[in-house]
């Protein structure tokens, strides 16, 4: 079982405006991680959900989407209101601006963390806005380095929020412990410049390398493709081209969530499974998952694909590339 801790929140999101030009605005459940959840479901994998969910009427709706994708969510709801981020879309992508003071996905409690861990529990991954500061911060971080030593694979998508971000010197302080204890760590070339500002890309991977004890370290870049390396080799996989881009919400979330799944696929619950990795794999796994992010792209908002939307793809592609 996949289990999932971080923000959950409603992404108001400009559709169109009314007759007097004031915008009107789309509540879509969102949140990285809440997505990260939904889009593992959608992909045949076994998911629970620990971060609280409000009792309000945004909150229900982020229940219910949960519950309708299979997640399995282990909190009690509470009454503390729901975050909100307000989405702005320019060109097919997203700007974004946060509400989330005291707010129910961060009321997050350590005791309570580990109370509702369940036993059969795999891999923990995390990542975002629960990360940036506060108590819920210091709690997903100790929290992570618990499941690290209780044996679970640990996974990691920072997902960086400069907007957000106050304290740039305690937080990144803060990524680098938990950097430490992952073994599967995600960034997008975004993220990674911004953690370690550099001359180049390269420069800043080679930085973050240094930082990290990763089994598995995955650099995105957008329509460039994605980066992968272990110990032993690197890989790098091309982005898939589609013509009826809609925007690149929840992009990142879901070529995560299907990196998470190709090792449910696989019953790869062991660190040193994961050290064994063979290219091969390696090219599998992240080829899917660029295939998973692209078909999101095709909808608005974040609406990953299921495991048949995925194969359909495959089955047309290879069929192309034989005629």
């Amino acid at each position: 079982m996949i289990v999932i801790g971080g923000e959950n929140l409603i992404d108001l999101v400009s559709s169109s405006s009314n007759s007097e030009g004031l915008p009107i605005y789309l509540a879509n459940p969102g949140g990285s991680p809440y997505n990260v959840a939904i889009a593992t479901s959608k992909l045949g994998s076994k998911v629970s959900y620990l971060t609280p969910l409000s009792k309000d009427t945004l909150g229900k709706l982020l229940s219910s989407k949960l519950k309708e994708s299979g997640v399995k969510i282990l909190s009690k709801s509470i009454s503390n209101p729901t975050s909100l981020a307000v989405v702005s879309i320019k060109n097919g992508f997203p700007s974004y601006s946060f509400h989330r003071n005291d707010t129910a996905e961060r009321k997050v409690n350590l005791e309570n963390l580990l109370d509702i861990l369940p036993i059969n529990a795999k891999i923990f991954h995390v990542g975002s806005l629960g990360l940036i500061e506060g108590q819920d911060a210091e709690v997903w971080e100790k929290f992570f380095k618990i499941c690290k030593q209780k044996g679970l694979i640990t996974s990691l998508d920072p997902n960086v929020r400069p907007i957000l971000i106050q304290d740039r010197k305690n937080y990144i302080k803060r990524l680098e412990r938990m950097f430490f204890d992952v073994d599967i760590l995600k960034l997008s070339n975004e993220d990674l410049q911004w953690i370690y500002p550099s001359k180049s890309l390269d420069q800043s991977f080679e930085i973050l390398q240094s930082k990290t004890k990763a089994q598995l370290l995955i650099l995105t870049l957008g329509e460039e493709g994605s980066i992968g390396k272990t110990s032993n080799f690197e890989v790098k996989i091309s982005s898939k081209k589609i013509s009826d881009l809609r925007d690149t919400v929840g992009a990142g979330d879901t070529y995560m969530a299907s990196i998470l799944n190709w090792f449910v696929d696989h019953k790869i619950y062991n660190i040193n499974l994961v050290k064994n990795l063979k290219k091969p794999d390696l090219s599998s796994m992240m080829d899917k998952a660029s295939i998973a992010s692209a078909l999101n792209c095709k909808k608005i908002g974040c609406n990953p694909p299921s495991r048949e939307d995925i194969e359909i793809f495959i089955n047309k592609e290879n069929f192309e590339n034989n005629a």
